[in-house]
């Protein structure tokens, strides 16, 4: 049977650039989508790329994988976010920070956090796809606490990252504003006094109940 002639090098690095080509497409497609804020869907990605979707979904298994791709390079890094209080070597303020910043970006890019976070609730085994940027910012915000408290009780420092972890959150700013009907900046506002509160408690050693007990006065 007749199959033709094998594909000559030329015609194979003209199909790989085609695929890089319409991967970058995508990619920016979907960057250009995000900074609208309005939702995200895989079809409206390769609608605006000029490619079927089931051209997208031979280049990105889902869309949660393509929204990852998207954001990266997109943010600033944790260092970066934080300049303002580069010099401040109170946690408060740097958590403070932190939180605004992280929930401003939610704000802007809502309509692919939004995609992201469904994608991960009804399949929780894609959860790695999600950007996660709220640990390395309270990573980076805490840092001034390796030399004190991370020394003498590093378990308090980590149960206060798991704490802000929850607060410091995409979820935590949906709740306020659908549920709570609070306008975004007060639901910023909100999850910025909550984040600053379980800070400070941390470092006065006056945790919430389900942490240490409360310091008795």
């Amino acid at each position: 049977m007749h199959t033709g002639e094998p594909k000559t090098p030329q015609a194979r690095t003209g199909r790989a650039n085609q695929k890089l080509r319409t991967r970058r497409a995508l990619v920016q497609a979907a960057v250009e989508l995000m900074r609208t804020g309005r939702d995200v869907t895989m079809l409206e990605v390769a609608t605006s790329a000029l490619v079927s979707e089931a051209t997208a979904y031979r280049h990105f298994p889902d869309l949660p994988s393509l929204l990852q791709e998207a954001m990266a390079g997109q943010m600033p890094t944790p260092a970066e976010a934080l300049a303002s209080v580069a010099d401040s070597r109170d946690p408060v303020e740097r958590i403070a920070v932190a939180t605004e910043h992280l929930l401003r970006l939610v704000l802007t890019y809502q309509g692919a956090t939004r995609a992201m976070i469904a994608a991960t609730i009804t399949r929780p085994e894609a959860a790695g796809a999600r950007p996660a940027m709220r640990f390395g910012l309270i990573d980076h915000a805490l840092a001034p606490l390796d030399d004190t408290l991370g020394a003498t009780d590093p378990a308090a420092v980590t149960r206060l990252k798991n704490d802000l972890a929850a607060v410091v959150s995409a979820e935590a700013l949906f709740c306020l504003t659908d549920l709570c009907r609070l306008g975004p900046e007060e639901a910023i506002a909100s999850v910025v006094r909550t984040a600053t509160t379980l800070t400070r408690a941390a470092l006065s050693g006056d945790e919430p109940i389900g942490g240490r007990p409360v310091a008795q006065h």
